[in-house]
């Protein structure tokens, strides 16, 4: 099993490329399965998750190809990626599959929506919390699919097609609103989703299902309105730039101090985090072609922050902001509101020795003057990189065991930041 040894002490100069946004790409590579022409996708990141969910869509009968390197690409370009599902020969996905990304569960709207049936199992437990399929399920239900739960399977059937209805969401979920989209393009009449999601995820997603021929209007905003048509067409879409990748290395780069560019990133899609980040002593600069942070020797000042539905604070940025305050001139209270237990990197944090206690959904965190290097363990996805984040800093050598959580995030992350004048080593065991 990899793991990546850090030596820290280092600051970072350079330029960092941003991927495509994995938060983007995978209900993109799904809407694929809601016509029977190609979907040519640009941009899409290198991760773990994305060679995942291709296992999971070939189960359906989806095949793809991937372009290779054209004149004038960087080492760091996305990759360009077709994807046709000209006939669907599975409607099952089975637990094997779903339980190793819980993403893949959206593939129940687009099947019901083109085959009037689906079997999908239910993902299970997750690390960050329990993440229930509740609300996808009553969209479903709304659209008019029959819902069973069958031996840990959902079988939804719509054998007369989906119908136009109104959704409303009790509380926003990002999930429930790419099932609506995905599910409502194909249903007979009209669809008003409320309560929608308005993270730049789901715009992008409707961005593409319209190239693809859907009648989508106000996705970005709480109301979505959703006119159903017979069919959908490929399309060719570019997946926008990970925010969440940006916001990390953004954080890293305040951490360790430096300059740092962070190229092909929108900032209007992190504004929230990096004005703490601007709050904790970092100055941020924009341009056409992304964001500059920069922090000289000056030490970081604590900020308090409340993870919200975008475009509050993501939920994706917790804990790496946590880090960030691990090394501030005082006090800082880190609040989640989004997922009940995302706050398993306390543990390892305070094993480099920051300083951090919980109360309820709130970490305090008091800023120490040093970090000390010792071995750690990722937890989740978004924890293991907050560990790099610290050992950025920390005295000596640091060692993050279970990398596998990085790799299904974050693409080349090692490359990304040895160009900045970090140290980082993947090791491998033997065998």
């Amino acid at each position: 099993m990899d793991r990546i040894r850090i030596v820290g002490g280092q600051k970072l100069n350079g330029t960092i490329p941003i991927s495509g946004a994995k938060n983007a790409a995978l209900p993109l590579m799904i809407a694929s399965l809601l016509t029977n022409e190609t979907l040519v996708l640009e941009n899409v990141p290198r991760l773990a998750d994305v060679r995942m969910l291709i296992r999971i869509l070939g189960n359906h009968g989806v095949d793809h190809m991937i372009d290779g390197k054209r004149s004038g690409d960087t080492t760091h370009a996305g990759q360009t990626i077709r994807f046709t599902a000209r006939e669907i020969v599975d409607t099952t996905a089975p637990y094997e599959l779903v339980s190793r990304m819980r993403a893949s569960f959206w593939v129940l709207a687009p099947l019901v929506a083109r085959m009037g049936e689906a079997k999908v199992s239910l993902p299970g437990g997750c690390a960050i919390g329990t993440r229930p399929v509740d609300f996808l399920l009553m969209a479903m239900e709304k659209l008019g699919a029959q819902i069973d739960i069958e031996s840990g399977y959902a079988i939804a059937r719509a054998p007369k097609g989906l119908r136009g209805a109104e959704i409303v969401f009790p509380k926003v979920t990002v999930g429930g609103t790419h099932t609506a989209l995905m599910g409502a393009v194909l249903a007979h009449g009209d669809t008003l989703i409320k309560n929608a999601a308005c993270e730049p995820e789901v715009a992008d997603l409707a961005d593409c299902l319209i190239k693809m021929g859907a009648k989508i209007k106000g996705a970005g905003t709480s109301e979505i309105e959703i006119s159903g048509v017979g069919s959908l067409q490929g399309a060719q879409h570019a997946v926008l730039p990970d925010r969440i990748e940006a916001g990390t290395f953004a954080m890293a780069a305040a951490m360790a101090g430096g300059d740092v560019f962070l190229e092909n990133v929108r900032p209007e899609l992190l504004q929230s985090a990096l004005d703490h980040i601007v709050s904790a002593g970092a100055t941020v600069t924009s341009n056409n072609h992304g964001i500059r942070i920069q922090r000289n020797g000056s030490g970081l000042q604590p900020v308090d922050v409340t993870t919200d539905p975008f475009p509050g604070f993501p939920t994706d940025l917790q804990a790496q902001f946590m880090a960030l305050m691990t090394r501030a001139k005082g006090t800082s209270r880190i609040t989640e509101t989004i997922f009940e237990n995302r706050f398993m990197h306390v543990q390892e944090l305070a094993r480099l020795g920051a300083k951090i206690r919980l109360e309820g959904d709130t970490a305090v965190v008091e800023g120490v003057p040093k970090l000390t290097g010792a071995p750690v363990m990722a937890t989740d996805l978004r924890a293991s990189v907050s560990l790099v984040i610290g050992a950025l800093v920390a005295d000596g050598e640091t060692t993050v065991h279970r990398v596998y959580h990085l790799d299904r995030g974050f693409e080349r992350l090692e490359q990304k930041l040895n160009g900045c004048g970090a140290i980082l080593e993947r090791l491998s065991d033997p065998g």
